[in-house]
């Protein structure tokens, strides 16, 4: 169930990114795309973007004091950092849209709550619970991703909305694959489609999970993304905030903060040094557990490259954050998954050692412990 490393394992010379992140590439000074994209941002003429954007958004803008674009929220940075720019800045009024998470906590909760209070148009959409939870647990044990189900509906719910209400732009906020090492063919294209949601957000096994469920289409309306005859006569623009300026989840924090109601949590998240992001949902901490035993990076390695990558710490710092957080095992959470998945604590393990990397891990008492060290 994983992939023989037959290169020897490697990290970016700047950043710490791994030769195992998937679809990411290295140039000939052994630094990742996405420290060659944190360059590019450098010298890039962001007004060309900028244009792109303002002619999209008169294209679009409402005349009648209708919704005019979507914006998928969780209360968190990225979310409220966008919905912001485009009511505040830009002059459109933007619908924000949630997609109940399983297993919420309450500071992501209040997070939602503090959003909203900032005066914002909200619709909360809450998927059949029984359907998430079984999608959810499919995709924890035939793709080692524990949230499948909710991220299948991030993606399809707000898309069905959108189509539904007639709202034709939808704003992510990143792109992940350009900003943080992945695939870079989106990098000088505004627009997506559904086609790459299911390639590349989806890793190709959406079909896969859904058919293993066993839920009929009823059950499963905001799992399934709009069909083609749906679709037909519809104006549907997907696009991510970050192709217009120049990507910086920090600043996002604060603008969240201070204008959106943003809290962070009293200690550091699981598995990583900070404690501003990701606050909305327990199985983030699995996912990104899961990531480490697959891959060999986690949490405290995508936080110490987004740190390096806008010049507020070196890599000999990063190296020691990571060694100390990454990799962590959610105990805090561990009776919540076996209550929400209906798995024994057995059943939980065998899915762990299905997913974790026999060449980057060994175990050791009864934990998977890495036999490789930073370079």
């Amino acid at each position: 169930m994983v992939t023989n490393l037959n290169k020897k394992v490697f990290w970016c010379k700047n950043c710490l990114n791994m030769s195992t992140r998937p679809r990411i590439s290295f140039d000939e000074r052994g630094w990742c795309n996405a420290c060659q994209w944190m360059e590019e941002k450098q010298v890039m003429d962001w007004s060309v973007r900028e244009e792109e954007l303002q002619n999209i958004l008169n294209r679009y803008r409402s005349k009648t004091g209708g919704f005019d674009c979507i914006v998928p929220v969780s209360g968190g940075k990225d979310g409220s950092y966008v919905s912001y720019q485009l009511k505040h800045k830009y002059g459109m009024n933007p619908l924000a849209v949630t997609v109940t998470p399983a297993l919420s906590l309450e500071l992501g909760n209040t997070n939602l709550r503090n959003y909203i209070e900032r005066g914002y148009n909200h619709i909360q959409i809450s998927p059949d619970s029984h359907a998430m939870a079984v999608l959810n647990r499919q995709g924890f044990i035939e793709k080692g991703f524990p949230y499948f189900g909710w991220l299948i509906a991030i993606q399809s719910a707000v898309v069905r909305l959108a189509v539904n209400l007639n709202i034709p732009l939808l704003f992510y906020g990143e792109d992940g694959e350009v900003e943080y090492g992945g695939s870079t063919e989106s990098k000088n294209r505004a627009m997506y489609d559904i086609q790459y949601m299911k390639r590349i957000y989806l890793e190709g096994g959406y079909e896969q999970v859904l058919r293993s469920s066993g839920f009929p289409d009823s059950e499963l309306y905001f799992f399934l993304f709009p069909t083609d005859k749906e679709l037909k006569g519809k104006e549907l623009n997907i696009t991510h905030w970050s192709y217009f300026e120049s990507w910086d989840p920090y600043r996002n924090y604060i603008t969240a903060k201070e204008h959106c109601g943003l809290e962070e949590a009293p200690e550091n998240n699981a598995g990583t040094f900070t404690n501003f992001a990701q606050n909305d949902q327990a199985l983030y901490a699995l996912h990104t557990y899961m990531m480490y035993l697959k891959f060999g990076f986690g949490r405290a390695t995508q936080d110490a490259g987004i740190e390096i990558r806008r010049g507020a710490m070196t890599r000999e710092q990063a190296v020691n954050l990571v060694q100390l957080y990454d990799g962590h095992y959610p105990e805090e959470f561990i009776p919540d998954y076996l209550e929400y998945y209906q798995m024994t604590q057995q059943e939980f393990d065998d899915v762990l050692d299905k997913w974790a990397n026999p060449y980057l891990f060994e175990k050791v008492n009864d934990r998977w412990t890495p036999t490789f060290t930073i370079e």
